[in-house]
Formats: structure tokens, C-alpha cells, sequence
């Protein structure tokens, strides 16, 4: 399988509706109502390639088989990956993290220190879902397992850790899952090296 990894044309109609066709059919299975049209997802895409985005897709003999986002915030310190899919007929093959790797470096790039994400628990597939996450909500969130095939494990085999949950996020018992990863050196309190070793 040779894939390629590169930048959505913004005058590439054609590979703008295959990325959004993607991102249509495969949240609907899950999540219908992420995007519940075909023109929503199409208009996600072409959003993502506005100032300030990055949209990348992955390549297989044209075929569009994954995609992500990346939006910048804090300033260009910090960036939000927002969305991340992958064909359903080549994932655990190594797209999604080649895909998560490739914005990072893109991220590096553009001066970024850090990638966060949500993740949200619509479909009751973590253990902190179906709960009253209150009281102790960071105590559950410390001790959380995948039930069925959330993408959060996904996100800690690249490198996220588990940053943060805001429980009830979609509904009771349907939390959303906040995840972070550092892409560069500790630099220490205002990015200075000397006082790496001063706590807080």
C-alpha cells in the first residue's frame, strides 16, 4: 500500500468532495449527527482550508483514505486537531497514525508546541460513561477503560495523555474526553532552559 500524505488543493473540487464523501460515510455509522448531510461535510472540508488551518489527506492511487485537521489557537502556540478519519476499509494499517504524525510535524512547523483534541463518549464505549461523573469527576477520569473501541486508546498509543473531561458534554452520562500531547522540548517556565528544573 503506497500512501501519500499532503495538502487538500483548494482549487481540487474533485478531491474536496472524495474528503468530505469520507468524512460523511464513515461518522455516520457512530456519529450521524457530527455531520448529517453530505453538503455539512462538505462544507466542513472547504472550512478547513480557510487562514490559519491545516488539512491534510492521505492518498491511495487518488483515492482519498484519510484525513485531518488541524485549527490553530492560543496564538499559534497551541492547535486543535479537529477532525481525524480514516477509511473503514484500511484502518490498523497505519493511516491514522501516519495521518496524526504528519500534523505534528506540520504543527512544528508553524512554530506550534502542542496538539489537543476532545474526544467525545456519545455511545457509552469508555467507563466513565453512563455515570454520574460528580462528584470526583478526575479520579474517574484517572481510572477510565475502553469498553468498546473508543478512539481515545487511538489517541494514548500516539502519544496524547488524558488532559481533562467535562462530564454530561452531550448529555447526562455522554462525557467529552479532553487529550493533549507536547511536540517539543520542555523549555521551562516562559521558555527559558535554565529553570527547567523549577516546579510550577
Amino acid at each position: 500500500m503506497t500512501v501519500t500524505i499532503t495538502d487538500i488543493p483548494a482549487d481540487n473540487e474533485q478531491l474536496i468532495r472524495k474528503t468530505a464523501d469520507l468524512l460523511f460515510r464513515e461518522f455516520m455509522v457512530n456519529y450521524p449527527d457530527a455531520w448529517p448531510t453530505p453538503e455539512s461535510a462538505v462544507r466542513e472540508v472547504r472550512e478547513s482550508l480557510l487562514k490559519d488551518r491545516i488539512s491534510r489527506i492521505a492518498l491511495e492511487n487518488n483515492d482519498v483514505i484519510g484525513w485531518i485537521g488541524g485549527i490553530r489557537q492560543y496564538n499559534g502556540i497551541s492547535w486543535e486537531l479537529h477532525p481525524v478519519v480514516v477509511s473503514s476499509t484500511r484502518r490498523y494499517m497505519g493511516v491514522g497514525t501516519r495521518l496524526v504524525r504528519d500534523l505534528e510535524e506540520q504543527v512544528r512547523k508553524r512554530g506550534g508546541i502542542n496538539i489537543f483534541l476532545g474526544t467525545d463518549d456519545e455511545n457509552f464505549q469508555t467507563s466513565i460513561s453512563g455515570i454520574d461523573l460528580y462528584p470526583g469527576v478526575l479520579e474517574k477520569a484517572k481510572n477510565i477503560r475502553n469498553i468498546k473501541n473508543h478512539p481515545f486508546e487511538f489517541y494514548l498509543k500516539c502519544g496524547f495523555e488524558i488532559t481533562g473531561v467535562i462530564p454530561d458534554a452531550n448529555g447526562f452520562g455522554k462525557p467529552d474526553i479532553f487529550m493533549a500531547k507536547r511536540l517539543v522540548p520542555w523549555k521551562g517556565r516562559g521558555g527559558n532552559d535554565e529553570d527547567s528544573n523549577v516546579p510550577g
